[in-house]
């Protein structure tokens, strides 16, 4: 069995991370702080979600656990060599979707477009990018993610209830997120989502070369 105060933190982080990435608590702060701290939200919401999963690997670490397997060789080179090609995926997708808009930066410098004025202040920085990875799977960096953990070739159970909470996290968040992009995008992105499968990519994508804005 996971120990319980395990499943209880990682919820508590999941709760918070989903709250704070939702559109009524930015525009709760957007009224409350001014325009101007839209430009610094995502770099503060990173961090925070940095330094408030610092103590996951410490809980894996010292709680004690059962161990369900540990595959042994030559297998298990062959799921670290996969995972080292999932993280070499994740790192191609954050490049792609655009590394300083991801973690902040960008909306920081002002070179994003910023968010500062909009009634809604998701949408301001949003690019639908089609090609690359993206032509493949809608959620890229949920897909390689979800690869990279599920190719550990050792396994406790709290490791597995971590990745399971994980698992359902990532699926419930690209409903999510796909919800808001409908908003923004329209039709555009139902008919990306009728073309492009959602977490499980196909090998031959229907070609798309632009990003839409």
């Amino acid at each position: 069995m996971p120990q319980p105060s395990l499943i209880t933190y990682l919820i508590l982080y999941l709760a918070l991370h989903s709250l704070l990435a939702s559109l009524p608590v930015k525009a709760w702060a957007q009224r409350m702080f001014g325009d101007s701290v839209m430009r610094w939200y995502r770099l503060t919401y990173n961090v925070l979600a940095v330094v408030l999963l610092a103590p996951l690997p410490l809980l894996l670490a010292f709680l004690p656990s059962t161990t369900l397997y540990i595959v042994p060789e030559p297998w298990r080179w062959l799921m670290l060599g996969g995972q080292g090609v999932a993280l070499m995926l994740m790192l191609v997708t954050l490049r792609q979707t655009d590394m300083g808009y991801f973690l902040g930066l960008a909306q920081l410098r002002g070179t994003s477009g910023g968010t500062e004025g909009l009634a809604d202040p998701s949408v301001g920085d949003d690019a639908l990018i089609v090609n690359g990875l993206y032509a493949y799977v809608r959620h890229p960096l949920y897909t390689f993610s979800l690869l990279f953990i599920w190719l550990s070739p050792a396994m406790t159970a709290n490791l597995l209830a971590v990745f399971v909470l994980f698992t359902i996290y990532f699926y419930v968040g690209s409903i999510h997120e796909e919800h808001r992009l409908v908003r923004v995008f329209g039709e555009t992105y139902r008919a990306y989502q009728r073309r492009v499968p959602r977490l499980f990519p196909r090998l031959l994508p229907r070609p798309r070369h632009e990003t839409v804005r």
